[in-house]
């Protein structure tokens, strides 16, 4: 047997994916339940935190790695489908950090705000699929 790199690079990438996507819609959730329980969250906070620091945080760093080393295996930087598929992975990154600086702000006793952020989430996740497998030509 072969070792195909490209196809280990791209499958350590896909599990990542998944572990990220996962962990920033559960943190999505998580927030929405804190937000419902006012002056007794910070318990959940700190456990939705250690997740979030455990599992989301070195998922999204391995997405990242793995997911630069497949573009350089397959020559596609500069695509247009993989340019509108690292916009999109920015703004999963962003809401992550903005989610993450939430848990701690729970954490430490203080009110969340709730952010309505699982639609884009959802939306980013699909967006990400469809250019991911179509790879459409865009100019």
């Amino acid at each position: 047997m072969i070792f195909d790199g490209y196809t280990w690079l791209k499958a350590l990438h896909v599990a990542a994916a998944l572990l990220f996507a996962g962990g920033v819609l559960a943190i999505s959730i998580a927030l929405a339940i804190l937000a419902r329980m006012p002056g007794q969250a910070e318990r959940f906070a700190a456990a939705a935190r250690r997740y979030d620091r455990l599992v989301t945080v070195p998922a999204m760093l391995a997405v990242w790695a793995f997911g630069i080393g497949v573009a350089l295996s397959g020559s596609w930087f500069g695509s247009g489908w993989l340019n509108a598929k690292l916009l999109i992975v920015v703004v999963l990154s962003g809401i992550h950090g903005l989610q993450s600086g939430q848990l701690r702000r729970a954490a430490a006793g203080d009110v969340v705000e709730v952010r309505w952020t699982m639609p884009t989430i959802i939306a980013s996740i699909v967006m990400i699929a469809v250019l991911v497998v179509v790879k459409p030509t865009l100019n």
